[in-house]
């Protein structure tokens, strides 16, 4: 089915009331994988990152990521789930050439974190409640490269690469109850649970969550329900969508095409597929399984986890707050709308605001650089605020450069510009550009003097009183000495010199 044949959304959401189900894999931080002591830093070469455990050979024994765990427990406790007091590991059984076990090491169904959910603000201030069915502890697969062909995909390659780097890296698998009630809203509602749960993961300092390098991944299931009807109907798995905007648009594509198909009196296919950037559709990937297909069965080789109670109260009490509770009180702390917050928080500006704020820069200085000229160099450069070389620290100087008077908005734009090539701290490209603020008589008399001869028609205005001609002079004056003057000051001369009150 093409794009084209799809069933316009207004029309899908008159006949059809949408059920989602997402599952978000997180790949945790941690310095080792779940079962192994192998590293699991990024950019490494290629398979030098294995051992026999992690490579499944024969006689090797896995050993718990205790850190994997911690993490598991205080994801699920932010998510006010409760925590299993005793759980195990399954082996999850089927064949893929990035999984060099055969099985994946996972758990069925006795999870770490169950019974929870997540409270999600929409655009207009609207909040959704998702229920959470389970988090539960498992291990990354390996990564295939496929070659020679024109999309990147096994179809059309010549040859695949394998790469095991990967393969045991710990997850965490965030499922949701089936999200019914959302109807026309139910790819906002998506968008905004991922960004959420991102924030959260974030705050909880166990993943950076870095949705374009695979740190965080979301399966989109859909399905639709006749209206009025209370039967679900057969659901989709779109795979490792990686992207907020592409999980609503993935949602919203799959509510069109299922409409499509059901009003065709066709039948949907259960399966999973795959998620395409260019145009937002979605192909066909391979028919999805049931649980009982991979034979799931407890890990011989690992023990129960059994958290005492002491533990989970310990990790409790270390709980950040949560980031909706955050940002509705930083909102009223800043005086900012709903809709600006909304702005800062898609600019992934919050935490550099408010480390910023946290080194001396004023709330609402902090905000102006970071959603002002450094957004705009980060849209330029494509990438998010917080890869620019420039820290909260900095930023906080240069604010304070300027609120001392040594910098004006222009002059702290050029410190900007020139932190971010290199150049040093705000006050060592200060020194080298020579960029502090005129503001002296001595200095800008010359200046002021200069400038009502070279336009003595602008002075006889002001001195026959039309005193707002003198911003002409004023950008003479800011001209001539390359925007470095006190602009106040250097007005205040220039009505003295023509003898005229402000």
């Amino acid at each position: 089915m093409t794009v084209t044949e799809l069933v316009p959304y207004e029309d899908a959401l008159a006949s059809y009331d949408p059920v989602m189900g997402l599952e978000v894999h997180v790949e945790l931080g941690t310095k080792t994988k779940m079962f192994c002591g192998c590293a699991t830093e990024l950019g490494a070469d290629a398979n030098s990152q294995t051992c026999p455990t992690c490579l499944g050979l024969p006689g090797a024994l896995p050993v718990v990521n205790a850190d994997g765990v911690e993490s598991a427990i205080r994801i699920g406790l932010a998510l006010h789930c409760e925590i299993a007091e005793w759980c195990r590991f399954a082996r999850k059984n089927y064949f893929y050439p990035d999984m060099p076990k055969n099985f994946q090491t996972s758990q069925y169904d006795e999870p770490i974190a169950f019974d929870g959910y997540l409270d999600v603000q929409l655009e207009d201030g609207e909040v959704f409640r998702v229920e959470i069915e389970r988090a539960h502890m498992e291990e990354d697969t390996g990564k295939s490269t496929h070659v020679g062909g024109a999309t990147g995909r096994i179809h059309g390659a010549s040859h695949s690469l394998l790469d095991y780097n990967r393969a045991g890296i710990p997850l965490i698998e965030i499922v949701t109850k089936p999200i019914v009630g959302a109807g026309s809203r139910a790819p906002e509602v998506a968008k905004a649970y991922v960004a959420e749960l991102r924030e959260l993961i974030k705050a909880l300092g166990v993943s950076e969550a870095r949705m374009e390098m695979g740190q965080m991944r979301c399966d989109v299931n859909l399905s639709l329900t006749p209206t009025g009807s209370s039967t679900f109907g057969t659901r989709s798995e779109t795979k490792n969508v990686n992207s907020l905007r592409s999980v609503e648009r993935a949602a919203r594509f799959e509510i069109q095409r299922h409409a499509a198909v059901l009003d065709a009196g066709g039948t949907i296919v259960q399966e999973t597929r795959h998620f395409h950037e260019d145009d937002g559709s979605t192909t066909s990937g391979r028919v999805k399984e049931e649980a009982e297909d991979y034979r799931y069965f407890p890990e011989p080789d690992l023990v129960p986890v059994a958290p005492s109670r002491q533990w989970v109260e310990e990790l409790r009490a270390t709980l950040p707050e949560l980031p909706r509770v955050r940002r509705n009180r930083l909102r009223e702390e800043w005086g900012i709308s709903r809709h600006e917050m909304q702005s800062v928080l898609n600019a992934g500006a919050v935490g550099l605001i408010v480390a910023t704020a946290e080194a001396g820069a004023p709330a609402d200085q902090a905000r102006k650089w970071w959603m002002g000229e450094l957004a705009r160099r980060a849209n330029e450069e494509g990438v998010e605020l917080a890869a620019l070389p420039i820290s909260a620290e900095q930023v906080a100087r240069v604010c304070a450069l300027v609120a001392e008077g040594s910098l004006n908005d222009k002059l702290a734009r050029q410190v900007i510009e020139g932190v971010l090539a290199g150049e040093g701290t705000p006050d060592e490209v200060v020194e080298r550009r020579g960029l502090k603020v005129v503001s002296d008589d001595s200095a800008l008399g010359a200046a002021v003097d200069e400038a009502i001869a070279a336009n003595e028609d602008v002075a006889e205005k002001v001195r026959g009183g039309k005193v707002q001609a003198a911003g002409a002079l004023v950008g003479a004056v800011m001209k001539a000495t390359r925007g470095q003057a006190d602009a106040g000051r250097a007005r205040e001369l220039i009505l003295e010199r023509l003898g005229v009150s402000g």
